[in-house]
């Protein structure tokens, strides 16, 4: 990935956060984790806090598994998931190109695993069934 996908999946994972007006600690913290994950310097990451930048499509299928599993990660360590957010996560999904049948099958899983989390490999098999 180029910088600029980079800072476009952080944004789009911020503002994915900011669904309730405001970053919780332990949601900033994690976005933090993912910004030095991608070699996006903190003060970087601050300034997307305030600054979003633009959608920038990822061309890679595995890549875009990947941002949707973090945004599912993203989304189950607050307080708790709700409708708004499952429905936000949804269209992420679909914006990103994601599969309806995919997507819908990982947010009926997730309720039978612990916090919620599908494990990465179900998670990347559901998406390679479709994706075939």
């Amino acid at each position: 990935m180029n910088r600029v996908e980079k800072l476009s999946l952080l944004s789009e994972m911020i503002a994915f956060a900011k669904s309730d007006d405001a970053i919780k600690k332990v949601e900033y913290n994690f976005l933090k984790g993912v910004a030095l994950q991608l070699s996006i310097s903190v003060e970087d990451f601050n300034y997307l806090v305030e600054h979003p930048v633009n959608y920038t499509h990822l061309k890679s299928h595995s890549e875009r598994i990947v941002q949707f599993h973090r945004l599912v990660l993203l989304m189950n360590i607050g307080s708790g998931k709700t409708q708004k957010e499952i429905v936000k996560l949804y269209n992420f999904g679909l914006r990103m190109g994601l599969s309806n049948e995919s997507i819908t099958r990982v947010l009926h899983l997730m309720e039978g695993f612990p916090d919620n989390i599908v494990p990465v490999d179900l998670l990347i098999d559901i998406f390679k069934v479709q994706y075939n």
